[in-house]
């Protein structure tokens, strides 16, 4: 499966529009995460414990998108675009949204 931003794959022709598909996960930060990010925050730095959530989720987001364009027969997402929102009372949540539009390509 092959996915792209782009609206177009160099040297492949699209044969076949199917649908727009989205790919969505809702991924819950733990206290252990929260407590390493504060201390991060405070002391300066990078929080990898937040950035391996992020990159998990994204991820994940990717594949099930890429699933989903292959349970419609396609074999390529072009206009791939991915986002990211905060989410819950405390923001202990985010959700990553990844969508483009699934194709046939030759």
């Amino acid at each position: 499966m092959i996915s792209t931003t782009t609206p177009t794959i160099e040297g492949r022709k699209i044969v076949e529009y199917r649908e727009i598909v989205f790919g969505e996960v809702i991924s819950g930060m733990d206290f252990i995460k929260d407590f390493a990010a504060g201390l991060t925050n405070f002391f300066g730095g990078r929080s990898k414990s937040y950035e391996g959530e992020l990159i998990e989720a994204r991820e994940n987001a990717i594949r099930e998108m890429e699933q989903r364009a292959a349970a419609l027969g396609a074999n390529a997402v072009v206009g791939v675009d991915i986002d990211y929102e905060v989410l819950g009372q405390s923001g202990n949540m985010i959700m990553v949204t990844a969508s483009g539009t699934a194709v046939v390509i030759e």
